[in-house]
């Protein structure tokens, strides 16, 4: 059993299971009753996702200290009521398949990337 990291809207994997949404905002121009026909996710958890001037800054980092200030504020972000629910996945990981994921085209770009190395840290178990 494991956890898969992907791009909200690519084409699912086999066996891949839930599809959960680490972003800020739906899809755009999207019908609700779509998202999970579309691969975007079947479960919406923007708890998991940066602030809304945080992903602004992140979007900015055009840089490795910029990326790295973002990091750590991201981190920052994810130590409340987020850290439990990082706790959860991990846990769920060892005993069901499902996926993360957000927009981005790039993971190493992508809060998405930090939420990988912060499930890894709690043990989970990452495609």
């Amino acid at each position: 059993m494991s956890i898969r990291i992907v791009r909200l809207g690519s084409p699912r994997a086999p066996a891949e299971g839930v599809r959960i949404g680490t972003v800020r905002r739906p899809p755009r121009g999207v019908p609700k009753s779509e998202f999970g026909s579309r691969n975007y996710y079947d479960v919406w958890l923007p708890i998991l996702s940066p602030s809304l001037p945080l992903m602004a800054q992140a979007k900015a980092a055009e840089d490795a200290a910029a990326w790295k200030v973002f990091t750590r504020k991201f981190r920052a972000e994810m130590d409340g009521d987020a850290s439990k629910v990082l706790d959860l996945l991990a846990v769920l990981s060892l005993t069901t398949h499902f996926s993360i994921g957000c927009y981005c085209e790039h993971e190493d770009h992508c809060h998405r990337g930090i939420l990988r190395q912060m499930l890894v840290e709690r043990g989970a178990s990452i495609v």
